[in-house]
């Protein structure tokens, strides 16, 4: 007897399914989420307003530090990119940093190596942002971070698990981490 192929009707809700965990938000705020990259192999992933603004289906992630640029009044993406820590240089990283404008969002997550270029004044600049941890991110390291320019407080939207060869769920490299939550419309 002969093989019977059932049709699946499968709905456009189906077909299009996010990337993007959905998170519902009060009134003048936005919701993110982050991923860290796994070892060398995943890359890291940031979405804003349930949406993916950064990984892999964009093509704009990368090794090292991969960073996200909201306006913090309409949430429109200003521009992303990624920097490499290992084989790249710091520079670009600080010429990006210092060009971010007041009143925006920014979102970070690591990727495989994100210390080993990254030098005084670029931890200053993203501790500038809210960071508390980003003093202490080293090789190969997972590091989360959601902060802003003109932030004055610490961000609580950070995490950092630390490259340690006892307890890395993968060879050479941490578990990759995420976080996710709401943070309010930047109001001047």
């Amino acid at each position: 007897s002969g093989t019977v192929i059932k049709a699946l009707n499968v709905t456009a809700e189906h077909r299009t399914l996010s990337p993007c965990p959905t998170t519902i938000c009060p009134e003048n705020h936005f919701s993110f989420f982050i991923q860290s990259g796994a070892a060398n192999v995943v890359p890291p992933k940031i979405c804003f307003r349930n949406e993916l603004v950064l990984g892999v289906a964009k093509k704009n992630a990368g090794v090292g530090i991969n960073v996200a640029v909201l306006n913090g009044k309409t949430g429109e993406l200003l521009k992303s990119g990624h920097y490499d820590m290992w084989a790249g240089d710091v520079k670009p990283l600080i010429d990006f940093l210092k060009v971010i404008e007041k009143g925006s969002i920014v979102l970070m997550a690591s990727f495989d190596e994100p210390a080993t270029k990254l030098n005084e004044e670029a931890r200053k600049l993203i501790l500038d942002m809210g960071s508390s941890m980003i003093k202490t991110v080293g090789f190969r390291d997972n590091w989360i971070f959601v902060g802003g320019k003109g932030a004055n407080v610490q961000s609580t939207f950070e995490k950092q698990l630390k490259n340690d060869q006892g307890k890395n769920k993968y060879d050479g490299w941490p578990e990759l981490i995420d976080i996710s939550g709401c943070i309010p419309k930047y109001i001047a």
